[in-house]
């Protein structure tokens, strides 16, 4: 895919849990470090599943990334010589990291931002939407519906193997025993 030379932009890796967003985001930050370009790479603190400095995926693969709880502190952690900047579980940052993702691409940083597009009540998650607007790449892709087989869109909270309820809190940090893939037939929420 063509990609711009000499200035910032942002691209957004979106989908639903088990999609392979982190995966494809350290996938692309390998390949900057290849490229001896200079990365930086962030997640939320709330995202300690796997670990609580590295940014690992479902499969095990694993990229040292730095825990914030405000995406203001990015300015703090990068410096003049940072091209990259990764981000890691967009969803769960404060609404700012969309301005933050913008004022690095305007200052000639590639910014690339994984997270979820929906919650598990299949509703658009916290600040992703207005990064999709402003970002000039998105790659959305699937899972597979763990019920059905077919392309999945959506994370299934589960509670005790059942579907989550409409009024459960929306953050809930968890893997398989908290969550599955569910394409839009498939995936319930209970009201």
């Amino acid at each position: 895919m063509y990609r711009p030379v000499n200035h910032g932009y942002i691209e957004a890796i979106i989908g639903p849990m088990y999609s392979g967003k982190s995966e494809e985001l350290i996938r692309r930050l390998k390949r900057a470090k290849i490229a001896k370009q200079n990365i930086v790479v962030f997640k939320p603190t709330v995202d300690n599943r796997y670990s609580k400095e590295d940014v690992v995926s479902h499969s095990g693969d694993s990229i040292e990334a730095i825990p914030i709880n405000k995406s203001s502190r990015i300015y703090d952690l990068i410096d003049e010589k940072t091209q990259v900047v990764g981000i890691d579980e967009v969803q769960f940052f404060d609404e700012k990291i969309v301005d933050v993702a913008v004022d690095l691409a305007d200052k000639g940083i590639r910014v690339i931002a994984a997270g979820l597009d929906m919650d598990f009540r299949g509703e658009p998650f916290g600040p992703t939407p207005k990064l999709l607007a402003v970002a000039e790449f998105v790659d959305k892709i699937q899972a597979i519906c763990s019920v059905c087989g077919h392309p999945a869109t959506r994370s299934q909270r589960l509670v005790d193997g059942e579907p989550a309820n409409y009024n459960d809190s929306t953050i809930k940090v968890g893997a398989v025993e908290s969550y599955e893939a569910r394409c839009r037939k498939c995936h319930v929420v209970k009201k």
